[in-house]
Order: structure tokens, then C-alpha cells, then sequence
């Protein structure tokens, strides 16, 4: 079975291209060739009497129009902050489950991380507003027990944007990081604190080092999902919350711009990847290394 699996042989190439094409038929079909059409679009200018020409018009309105790129430097900057406090929150929970806990204790953690995403994104998001709404939850509790005396709107602001995007993006820290702290050997870190160190230099010299690649892989998932998501910034946001994929969206669905919403489209996908470039740069992982 292993022989008739093995690539080298003449077999194995046709079991292995038989196995792959079903992976490679769904990539082309919905990814490669939609990507595809749509760069094409992008290119296209309207011309006089109907005809369509092309150019690179459509991209240079993005550096020509200051809310554009203004409202794409907002949110890069929001998504780098949502990404940064979900790894600080998610260092501290991921080895506490992998390292402080076992059997049981462990696989109810693992599944309480998992609970919410059981339900759909746009559920989690309504969840949060009413949470946080006028006449929410924590309203209510705040002005039961006095702390305030008349209610207050939590919602439709930059904190409770990052708060909701932090939530939905925790597993995707929390996972790469539990497997990153359950390769690191106990003895390594006994061995730190045998040899003077405290929580904050073995913390700096064993395990930031050892579970880089996992918290850069984790760091890399949650940036991409807050930077091009959609219904957690406009719910909670409101209208004034100026999230880049807005603009997609009003330049599709709203203006039936395909062209200039094609565009802006592949500037974010290559805006995006620039900064994860610069963020593997800085941080001095290879991308071979933390797609492991």
C-alpha cells in the first residue's frame, strides 16, 4: 500500500495525481480562476461610444482619493493592534492549557475555546450587540448596581470594533500556540529557572523563542481575517467605521464599480501581504518555517 502510494514509482504518480486532482480541480475552478477574471476586470477603463479600454486608472484612484487610502491605513493599523492583543491574551491561555493542565481540564478548555465558533460569525457579532447595545446586558448591570445612572452605548466605536475582532479571532492564536508550548520539553524551562532565571527572562529566552513560528503563523491568521473582515467592523462599527472592505463592498454591491472594487480588491490582498513580509522580516521567520 505504502510502495503503491510512493510518488517515485510509476504507480505512485497515479495514485498521487488521482488523490491531488479533486484538491487542484477545487483551487482552479473557485480560487485561481476567479482571482483570475477578476485582475482582468480591474484593467478595464469605460471609453467614449460604450467601449472599454485599459489602464491603470482604477488603482491609481486608491492613491488619488485620500479617503481611500486613508481608510486602508485605518484599518491596517486596527488590525495590527486586534492582532497584538490577541497574542497577549492568547500566550497566557494557550500554556496554561498545554502546560498547567491535563486529561479532562484540558479537553474542556480545548472545547470551551471552540464553543463559539460553533455558531456563525454574524451570530457571535448580534451576540456582542446585544451585550453592549443602549439597552444591553452590561448597561443594565452597571446601572442596577449604580455604577452609572442613566444608560450608555458601548457600540458603534474603534474599542468595541478591536473587542469584537479579538474574539473572533482567538482559536486561530490560541491553536498554533498550544502546539508550539506542547513541543517544548518541561525540562527546558526547570532548567532555566535552575540556572537563575525568572518568569520574565525564561519567558524571553526559552519559550517566546521556542513557540515563535506558531505565535508568527497565528499572528499572520489573525491579522488577514481582521484586515478583510467584513460583518464584525460595520455591525459594530456603525456607519462612521471606515473598514477598507467596505469600500469593497460599496464599490460592488453599490455602486456596480466592478472594476474599481476588482482593484481595490488586489491592493488589499497586496498591501496585506507587504505588511506580513515586513512583520517575517522584523521578527526574522521564514515563511516555509511558519506554514509548518
Amino acid at each position: 500500500m505504502i510502495q503503491a502510494m510512493n510518488p517515485a514509482t510509476p504507480g505512485g504518480k497515479l495514485t498521487f495525481w488521482l488523490l491531488f486532482a479533486p484538491a487542484m480541480l477545487w483551487l482552479i475552478a473557485l480560487i485561481i480562476a476567479p482571482h483570475l477574471q477578476l485582475f482582468a476586470i480591474s484593467f478595464r477603463e469605460p471609453s467614449a461610444g460604450g467601449q472599454t479600454s485599459l489602464g491603470l486608472n482604477n488603482y491609481s484612484e486608491f492613491f488619488i482619493e485620500p479617503l481611500y487610502w486613508r481608510t486602508f491605513a485605518r484599518t491596517a493599523i486596527m488590525s495590527i493592534v486586534t492582532t497584538i492583543l490577541t497574542a497577549v491574551i492568547g500566550l497566557p491561555v494557550a500554556y496554561y492549557i498545554a502546560k498547567l493542565t491535563r486529561g479532562y481540564s484540558k479537553s474542556i478548555l480545548f472545547v470551551a475555546c471552540l464553543l463559539p465558533f460553533w455558531v456563525s460569525e454574524l451570530v457571535r457579532t448580534l451576540g456582542w450587540m446585544i451585550l453592549l447595545r443602549e439597552t444591553g446586558v452590561l448597561s443594565g448591570f452597571l446601572q442596577a448596581i449604580g455604577v452609572i445612572d442613566h444608560p450608555i452605548e458601548f457600540l458603534y466605536n474603534d474599542a468595541t470594533v478591536i473587542v469584537g475582532l479579538v474574539y473572533t479571532s482567538m482559536l486561530f492564536m490560541v491553536v498554533p500556540l498550544i502546539n508550539g508550548f506542547e513541543s517544548l520539553e518541561d525540562s527546558l524551562i526547570e532548567a532555566g529557572y535552575d540556572l537563575g532565571g525568572n518568569i520574565f527572562s525564561v519567558t524571553r529566552d526559552i519559550i517566546i523563542p521556542h513557540v515563535m513560528p506558531g505565535l508568527v503563523s497565528g499572528c499572520i491568521v489573525v491579522f488577514m481575517l481582521s484586515l478583510g473582515n467584513y460583518a464584525t467592523p460595520t455591525l459594530l462599527g456603525g456607519k462612521n467605521s471606515l473598514w477598507f472592505t467596505e469600500q469593497i463592498y460599496a464599490q460592488f454591491i453599490t455602486r456596480f464599480n466592478w472594476e474599481q472594487g476588482a482593484a481595490f480588491g488586489f491592493l488589499l490582498l497586496v498591501l496585506s501581504s507587504a505588511i506580513i513580509w515586513l512583520g517575517l522580516r522584523l521578527t526574522g521567520q521564514r515563511l516555509v518555517d511558519v506554514v509548518r
